[in-house]
């Protein structure tokens, strides 16, 4: 429920077209919907800027299904369901035909937010480690483009040939956030963040032979980092990375 409609339920029940208890009702039901199996968040919106993104692991397609319908009917913003399978995006796209699927990021959406302005001077730059980090880095791109950014990507430009990396510095000095996605020992984010002032968000990803420990040791490496001011999320987390680098990318 956005704050004009606040203002018209409010106007109605001062005229009379709404009783107390009515009242009271349509602003329980806008705040959330109980679903039996989620409870689901329609004033996110409100208090974030972006609706309840749904995480579709886990869930079925039905359940992926309804949820979705009920973000679309109580607000105007994007929709996203992170970790869906084609399967699950075959399914919803039946009966929500406005929806599209990103086959790398793994993400079923609807861009609809035509208030969304996206600033080219204000930029979120994505920089992967390997060619086998990019399913991550999709996620954290498409993420914060429907989170309202314009985003840059460079991948497959880790410390393993460092010159590659250099090659990109006019688009790091640019920048107004970076992400650095990288497996293995995680080194790049150190780099990067010895390259610039610019605010650096480290994604660990599981990307590695044993002892990496599924992205674990890329954790401790970046948790550990020399460079001042290197901030870490969870392990695969492109979308943690691109909600906190839009969040930074909108502050003046």
């Amino acid at each position: 429920m956005t704050e004009q409609d606040i203002a018209v339920l409010l106007r109605r029940y001062k005229d009379g077209g709404l009783s107390e208890e009515e009242a009271v009702q349509a602003m329980r039901s806008a705040s959330f919907e109980d679903m039996g199996f989620a409870e689901v968040d329609h004033s996110r919106e409100q208090r974030q800027g972006f609706p309840e993104v749904i995480y579709a692991e886990g869930k079925t397609q039905e359940q992926v299904l309804a949820i979705l319908q009920s973000l679309a009917a109580h607000g105007k913003g994007n929709l996203m369901a992170t970790r869906a399978s084609r399967e699950k995006y075959d399914f919803v796209k039946a009966a929500m035909p406005d929806v599209k699927y990103d086959e790398a990021a793994r993400i079923i959406y609807v861009d609809r937010d035509m208030s969304v302005e996206r600033d080219p001077e204000h930029r979120v730059l994505i920089l992967t480690a390997g060619t086998s980090d990019i399913p991550v880095a999709e996620e954290a791109r498409l993420t914060a483009y429907l989170w309202g950014n314009t985003v840059d990507t460079c991948y497959d430009c880790g410390v393993a040939g460092i010159h590659r990396l250099f090659a990109h510095m006019p688009a790091i000095r640019t920048a107004n956030v970076i992400i650095v996605i990288a497996g293995m020992e995680g080194a790049l984010a150190s780099v990067v963040g010895g390259l610039t002032d610019r605010p650096v968000i480290a994604v660990p990803t599981s990307i590695g032979y044993g002892a990496s420990f599924h992205g674990l040791a890329a954790l401790l490496s970046m948790l550990n980092s020399c460079s001042s001011g290197v901030s870490v999320v969870n392990i695969d987390n492109g979308f943690g990375a691109g909600v906190l680098a839009s969040k930074i990318n909108h502050m003046r």
